[in-house]
């Protein structure tokens, strides 16, 4: 994925190079943090321009419709949740996550695809997640407040974790997180306090090389 003709990769070379950097010295390139300010400027310019359009699509669980003591009509359409995360990830390239019941054309950070041009408002939410590693254990973080447990569905998959609520449930939370090849899923326990759900596994343990000593003649 590229933003605005700029290869992942590149945002690292430029940050650590160019007018305000040096990569012997550790130095860092002041112009990859405007440019990362005038890529957020742009995703909102882009959202509010989709939001005019949404009444249209909205799924019909986010639309009320009741009259005023005039004698009027009045519609609200909502909630509307959108957010995003912007991190550098392990392997040195820019990752954009975005969260809520609003999606932007064509994913994360606003990259155009076939036949998709406006925004996407949906009833489910997609709710902030994370997958946190430690030598033993793969520990998938996720937000989803204002609802009970008891309303929590997990469903673990050969590479990935889907959570989703009931219908009963007052808010509607949906996400699949892929997870690290050495998860043990057989392992998975959770909890959830707060709104916050937890799912931990264990992790695969690394086989043991096995060797042989040769004498020498």
């Amino acid at each position: 994925m590229s933003f605005w003709g700029i290869e992942p990769e590149d945002w690292i070379r430029r940050f650590f190079t160019g007018r305000e950097g040096n990569p012997k010295t550790g130095g860092w390139n002041r112009d990859v943090f405007r440019e990362f300010e005038d890529m957020r400027r742009e995703m909102e310019r882009m959202f509010e321009e989709q939001f005019r359009d949404i009444q249209s699509t909205a799924p019909k669980e986010l639309v009320r419709e009741y009259e005023t003591p005039e004698g009027g009509k009045v519609k609200e359409i909502g909630p509307l949740v959108y957010g995003y995360s912007m991190t550098i990830g392990p392997d040195g390239k820019p990752k954009i996550r975005e969260f809520g019941n609003v999606r932007s054309p064509g994913g994360p950070g606003g990259v155009s695809a076939p036949g998709s041009t406006r925004a996407q408002l949906r009833a489910e939410r997609e709710p902030l997640a994370d997958v946190v590693t430690s030598d033993k254990e793969v520990k998938v973080v996720v937000e989803m407040p204002g609802i009970d447990k008891k309303d929590i569905k997990v469903n673990v998959y050969d590479n990935s974790v889907e959570i989703f609520t009931t219908d009963t449930s007052q808010r509607k939370y949906r996400r699949v997180v892929e997870l690290p090849e050495e998860t043990e899923l057989e392992t998975a326990r959770s909890t959830y306090r707060n709104g916050i759900l937890e799912i931990t596994f264990s992790k695969k343990e690394s086989p043991k090389q096995r060797g042989k000593q040769i004498n020498i003649e």
